[in-house]
């Protein structure tokens, strides 16, 4: 199984193409936003990277995040069919589609935005608003 690791500015992507000569480059970190399997007939995008930091950076202006988000995301070309595995959180595509591409990252990146623990502290305060709140006709009686 050949191996490229590439270190970008924002995000460090994996490019795995089965069945071709391994290549040696240095892994600059161990940390991988973004890993792409391409099935044997299939070329591995040259344009996946700039998608994926793309539509990152469009879920960070849209929701006006001051932290990054990059999502880890597998990307599988070659596959039965179109789908997108949140456990996992891999990307299944025929054929290379950009936009379905996107679409995948943008689904995660979005989940990202607010994680597990930042999640249960959204909740908790949505309940003490709920409880300090009281119907302004109960005090016209």
């Amino acid at each position: 199984m050949g191996r490229c690791f590439v270190q970008f500015a924002f995000a460090t992507i994996t490019l795995l193409t089965l069945g071709s000569a391994p290549l040696t480059l240095a892994q600059t970190t161990t940390q991988q936003a973004l890993i792409i399997h391409a099935k044997s007939g299939q070329e591995p995008p040259t344009d996946a990277e700039k998608i994926y930091l793309s539509a990152c950076l469009a879920v960070e202006r849209e929701f006006r995040s001051s932290n990054p988000i990059r999502p880890r995301v597998t990307l599988i070309l070659g596959a039965a069919e179109n789908r997108a595995f949140w456990s996992t959180r891999e990307i299944w595509l025929t054929n290379w589609s950009p936009e379905l591409f996107a679409q995948g990252v943008v689904m995660f990146a979005f989940e990202d935005l607010l994680p597990d623990g930042k999640r249960v502290d959204v909740a908790k305060r949505a309940v003490r608003w709920a409880d300090s709140t009281v119907d302004a006709r109960a005090f016209a009686k």
